[in-house]
This record gives C-alpha cells, sequence and structure tokens, in this order.
C-alpha cells in the first residue's frame, strides 16, 4: 500500500491523521509520516488498511445500489401513473 494509497483510505473514511492513527493505536505524525512516505506501516498495519479498504468499497457499492433502487422506484411509479392516466382518457 503506497503513501497515497494510505491518505486516500483515511479521506474516504473521513477521519483526520488524530482519529486514523487511533484505529492503529499510534501517534497522528506516525500518520503524517506514512502519507509523505517517510515511514512504512507493517504488515499488520497494511492488512487492518486493507480490510477497512474492502469494507469502505462494500459500503459505497450498498449506496450505489441503494441509489440505483430509488431511481427504478421512482421510474416504475411514473410508468404506472402514467400507464392508469392513459386507460382514464
Amino acid at each position: 500500500m503506497s503513501s497515497k494509497d494510505i491518505q486516500k483510505l483515511r479521506q474516504s473514511l473521513g477521519l483526520n491523521q488524530d482519529k486514523f492513527g487511533q484505529l492503529f493505536g499510534i501517534h497522528p505524525m506516525t500518520v503524517s509520516k506514512w502519507e509523505r512516505g517517510v515511514l512504512t506501516p507493517t504488515p499488520y498495519q497494511i492488512a487492518m488498511m486493507e480490510a477497512f479498504k474492502k469494507a469502505t468499497r462494500k459500503k459505497e457499492i450498498k449506496r450505489q445500489l441503494k441509489y440505483i433502487l430509488v431511481a427504478a422506484g421512482v421510474v416504475a411509479a411514473v410508468y404506472l401513473l402514467l400507464e392508469c392516466s392513459q386507460k382514464t382518457k
């Protein structure tokens, strides 16, 4: 996981460096050093970040699916309204 990937993950979780560091029990300065490529996380920390990344991806997919289903429901409702209005004429 690159330094840019770490920063992108932190931002996608909506966390500042302090809160992100708390997830790993580390100082916010360490997060800053990860994001600048000065330090490298341990394999365990990288594995945890990959798990967070996967969780955020699933959350994003669920959110997108929700919007698709809502949009489909709106389209279906409009279709039914138009269909009913055509039958009453």
